[in-house]
């Protein structure tokens, strides 16, 4: 009988490996929208391509606020706002419990940099004046920010 002096690993790291891509594919969708917003009703109805939600900024129950679904202090949030070009298209999704004041900060720093193209993530009220079930599709209503 022959004695295996050496242990062959290459069939384990390729297991490995595979069960490493699986785990990385599904993480990517189980973080997509990790941030709890529930946004405020609304009457007007306009459909968005998923390419004008280039530039999100998000704005949770607490008041705390996300760029592009990572936290940001409204500081860092200005200086980031302040490199973006004018013609480029920003979407705000607020909890409607949130505080006003949180929206009036963000739509300072928008108007402090002339970005005017801003929707609003809003979801449709159904027929009849009551609140549309929670899945419902997301519309947005656009917001002209300044002259």
């Amino acid at each position: 009988m022959k004695k295996f002096d050496t242990i062959n690993v290459i069939p384990f790291i390729d297991i490995m490996l595979v069960l490493l891509a699986i785990v990385l594919a599904t993480a990517s969708f189980i973080s997509q929208g990790k941030i709890e917003v529930n946004v405020p009703k609304s009457q007007s109805k306009v459909k968005v391509k998923q390419d004008d939600l280039a530039e999100l900024i998000t704005i949770n129950k607490a008041g705390e606020f996300f760029y592009q679904d990572k936290a940001i202090t409204l500081e860092a949030l200005d200086e980031t706002l302040s490199k973006i070009d004018q013609e480029h298209k920003i979407t705000i999704k607020i909890d409607a419990e949130t505080n006003f004041q949180q929206f009036v900060r963000v739509t300072d720093l928008l108007t402090k940099y002339g970005l005017k193209k801003v929707t609003v993530v809003t979801s449709p009220i159904a027929k009849g004046g009551k609140n549309a079930n929670s899945t419902a599709p997301t519309s947005v209503e656009t917001v002209p920010m300044g002259q």
